[in-house]
């Protein structure tokens, strides 16, 4: 009998990660898109629960995009409008 280890993230418990150190970057994912959906949700009071939470997803798996946005490079969000961004 074999015996495997596997790492799951204490937010997404579904899950399962062979390596701890992708469980700890889905994990600090999770957290920054709750964060975000917190703040977008008390900016625009018309978004609802499941809206609120799949922008904040979608905004933390793109950080890094929106972090050279951010960084005067506008021109960085057409990366999100190719078809492989998702």
């Amino acid at each position: 009998m074999a015996v495997e280890v596997v790492y799951r993230s204490s937010r997404d418990l579904e899950r399962l990660f062979m390596d701890k150190a992708e469980a700890d970057r889905h994990d600090k994912m999770l957290e920054l898109a709750e964060l975000l959906t917190e703040v977008l949700q008390k900016a625009v009071p018309s978004l609802n629960d499941a809206q609120g939470e799949e922008l904040g997803i979608y905004m933390a798996k793109n950080r890094e995009i929106f972090a050279k946005a951010f960084k005067n490079q506008p021109d960085a969000l057409s990366e999100l409008s190719e078809p492989a961004a998702e």
